[in-house]
């Protein structure tokens, strides 16, 4: 079966190519997928499946179903980034937005996979469900997708998320399968409100300068790993934006910070919101000022399964062959110094990892040394394409091996 499928695949090249760049062309963000979801149910209709809305502007279908058996789910984000494009493609995004991370990729490789489903339908022992999801990139989207019902009628039994990795140093095409337990970071996005008292440039002894709160607020807070944590208590704590004034000769009234935590371990994670809470309060009563810090929507660590980590490892070698099947070991060794090459990125996939046994596997998607050498989300990432055949094939085949030899 894998030959086949890898096979008919790639006689999908072309197409799955032309869905990834209408979707790369049509950028969009958060939930606001008008056109993307649009295009991914008319492709779904038009290979015979009936999509079902999920959520605020999620897609399912369904594959299989007419043998008795589990239910695997493989799911697809499909929004883009506000970033506007640098990349050198001639299929630019025009819309101010941009696939940076590869959503789009996601979504056509789940596009073809459904093709290859829908070609092997009566074999499939069990039902597979699709999932294509809004609203990654604010961490919201799986979320409600869940809160709509996507684990049930019929409830998931697994779950399986591809995730394409560019300026990687291993052949493109090559899948990471990464060991059981957390895979990826939970993450917390924060804001914290200072207020002081505005006043003229020249005269800040009659105010409270909020900017000088901020500057001693922003170093204070990197405290917190370098004095706070032990030292295998991995965390990363990052200010992102600073909003403050609008003239260079006033002393504003407030000033906005926002940033995002990373943590791998939860009580680490409440550990550093309750101590950010005290440390920006503390700095600014010290300065004469006060601050509100509020956390924003997050997700969990995602956590791999260990049983269904081995799994995918042997169904991705049975398909690819053992040349393309990466083991975290293989990964860290190609990192500096051998060191665990966790991802630091986080993903909401991590809501659905936390209800039912789950795998995230990684698919190299171009080397620094023939032209992808831009990370994710950077204006000028590119993906190669050449991939995208593997994706699908082994988003469909896991799928299909794991519902056979678990009945």
């Amino acid at each position: 079966m894998e030959q086949k499928l890898l096979e008919e695949a790639f006689t999908l090249k072309d197409q799955i190519i032309s869905d990834r760049r209408y979707l790369h062309t049509h950028a969009e963000t958060g939930f606001d997928l008008k056109d993307t979801t649009a295009y991914v149910k008319e492709q779904l209709v038009k290979m015979g499946y009936e999509p079902k809305p999920c959520g605020r502007s999620g897609l399912t279908v369904l594959a299989g179903g007419k043998k008795p058996g589990k239910v695997f789910m493989l799911r697809a984000d499909m929004d883009a980034l506000p970033i506007l494009e640098e990349a050198d493609v001639d299929f630019q995004s025009p819309t101010g937005k941009m696939h940076a991370c590869g959503h789009d990729m996601h979504a056509a490789m789940l596009l073809g996979a459904a093709r290859l489903l829908k070609q092997h339908e009566n074999e499939i022992e069990g039902t597979i469900k699709l999932d294509f999801q809004p609203a990654e990139e604010i961490f919201k989207g799986s979320h409600d997708m869940i809160d709509a019902g996507l684990l049930k009628n019929p409830d998931v039994d697994a779950a399986l998320m591809i995730h394409v990795m560019t300026n990687m140093p291993m052949t493109p095409g090559t899948v990471i399968v990464c060991d059981g337990g957390v895979s990826a970071p939970a993450c917390d996005f924060f804001t914290i409100k200072i207020q002081g008292k505005g006043c003229h440039g020249s005269m800040p002894n009659t105010g409270i300068d909020p900017v000088n709160i901020a500057a001693h607020t922003i170093i204070a807070l990197q405290e917190l790993s370098a004095r706070e944590l032990a030292i295998m208590d991995e965390a990363v704590l990052t200010v992102g934006t600073i909003h403050a004034g609008n003239a260079a000769n006033v002393i504003p009234d407030t000033v906005e910070l926002t940033g995002s935590i990373r943590t791998y371990d939860e009580e680490i994670r409440d550990y550093i919101k309750t101590r950010m809470t005290e440390i920006a309060k503390g700095v600014a009563e010290t300065f004469r000022g006060s601050a509100e810090v509020s956390f924003g929507n997050g997700c969990p660590t995602l956590l791999n399964d260990n049983a269904l980590s081995a799994d995918a490892a042997k169904y991705v070698k049975e398909l690819l062959g053992p040349e393309k099947a990466f083991t975290a070991g293989q990964l860290n060794a190609l990192s500096e110094g051998g060191k665990p090459a966790k991802t630091s990125g986080s993903e909401d996939f991590a809501y659905v990892s936390q209800e039912v046994p789950s795998i995230m596997l990684a698919l190299a998607s171009g080397q620094p040394d023939q032209g992808y050498c831009y990370p994710q989300h950077h204006p000028k990432a590119k993906f190669d394409e050449s991939v995208l055949p593997s994706g699908s094939a082994v988003y469909a085949y896991t799928a299909m091996r794991w519902l056979q030899e678990h009945k």
